[in-house]
């Protein structure tokens, strides 16, 4: 077994096997390509900013999320 510090043993202890890798190398670049379009992409049409949209200044914003989280039942359909 290596002594040694245990964050460069973690650090190679993955390298290694990730240089290794035939098929997971697709994976990977499969799954780096899918998070980025989660995360990127779907942000831009999904996660729009109502806040910057319905309110001015940052007091009304936070007061409307405190309303909002304090006062579940409270639903606004606007």
């Amino acid at each position: 077994m290596i002594k040694g510090n245990p964050l460069k043993r973690f650090f190679l202890f993955y390298y290694d096997g990730f240089k290794s890798m035939t098929v997971g190398k697709r994976l990977w670049t499969i799954i780096i390509i899918k998070l980025f379009i989660m995360f990127a992409i779907l942000k831009i049409f999904f996660f729009q900013d109502f806040l910057d949209k319905k309110f001015s200044n940052d007091k009304e914003k936070a007061d409307y999320v405190i309303e909002q989280l304090t006062n579940p039942k409270n639903i606004n359909n606007d």
